[in-house]
């Protein structure tokens, strides 16, 4: 006599339930990113902002986990923090917009006019710098930058000198540093505008500018936005570069560091870290209102 086996056991039936209700199976794929995001990211970013109410003891050098909003004050007291708070958001505008400058020509380039075979090789040669250390290319640009670098050896000359450290060498160097993260956001937007628009506006009579005006820029500016927003940020925040190039010249990455290293002043430097995450959230405020987020 033979047996028949019905199917059943636990696998099974939570395989048909998962079939059955496919928003479960994404619920199951989700869950360990949403929760890795929620415990790593945004707890962290709650233990930063609780952080920045407490104090530091003057005579013991503990913290002491009371409220207290002395840190925010002595923020909006102090000039020199304010001085540095503008100093910080005019380089990271300065940055993003010499990579705005470079990236669109050459994003533009690799989308609409380098055949399909060098365009491989360009996107190649645009993510190759990200392989090398961050610090193996600050360190380089201090070389160029420094009194017998490359940039004095080749404007001596001309009787001129290169800036030496401080904020210009800053800023080209962060510009270097994040310029790919610019060149693919509009890369990827150009690769969607048809061909067949940029010749029916020739074929209509339209020149260069008004061509790049009503029919190239619409589609690239929410890519433009989106680069924007990833060398913005990193400009903001960084620190190594400031120090290593920067010469005397403080941003909010390094006071933050002086106080959690040698100050010892978690609560004041958690309140300093505050305010690049306050600028970057009115700048994306900012941009949702212009609408390029919904077309990215």
């Amino acid at each position: 006599m033979s047996t028949i086996t019905t199917p059943g056991g636990p696998v099974r039936r939570l395989a048909g339930l998962l079939h059955r209700r496919p928003y479960l199976r994404l619920a199951g794929l989700l869950s360990v990113p949403l929760l890795w995001l929620v415990v790593a990211y945004l707890g962290s970013l709650a233990a930063l902002f609780a952080a920045a109410f407490w104090t530091t003891d003057d005579f013991t050098g503990e913290v002491v986990k009371q409220f207290s909003l002395g840190n925010f004050q002595e923020l909006w007291i102090q000039g020199v923090y304010r001085t540095i708070t503008l100093r910080s958001v005019g380089v990271a505008v300065a940055v993003t917009v010499v990579d705005g400058v470079i990236a669109f020509p050459m994003a533009f380039y690799m989308a609409k006019v380098a055949s399909p075979r060098a365009q491989r090789w360009l996107v190649i040669a645009v993510l190759t710098p990200l392989w090398a250390s961050y610090l193996v290319k600050a360190y380089a640009w201090r070389i160029m930058f420094s009194g017998s670098g490359v940039l004095n050896w080749m404007l001596d000359p001309f009787g001129i000198h290169g800036p030496g450290y401080g904020l210009p060498a800053t800023i080209v160097t962060l510009a270097y540093l994040w310029l790919p993260y610019m060149i693919l956001p509009i890369y990827a937007g150009l690769e969607r505008l048809p061909n067949s628009l940029l010749d029916a506006s020739g074929d209509l009579g339209a020149r260069t500018f008004r061509t790049f005006r009503t029919v190239i820029w619409p589609v690239a500016f929410p890519a433009v936005i989106a680069g924007s927003i990833f060398t913005f940020s990193l400009s903001l925040g960084d620190y190594i570069t400031v120090k290593i190039v920067g010469g005397k010249s403080q941003l909010i990455g390094n006071v933050v560091y002086d106080n959690v290293g040698a100050a010892n002043n978690l609560p004041f430097a958690a309140a300093v870290a505050t305010v690049p995450v306050a600028v970057m959230v009115i700048y994306l405020v900012a941009v949702r209102r212009t609408g390029a987020l919904d077309n990215l």
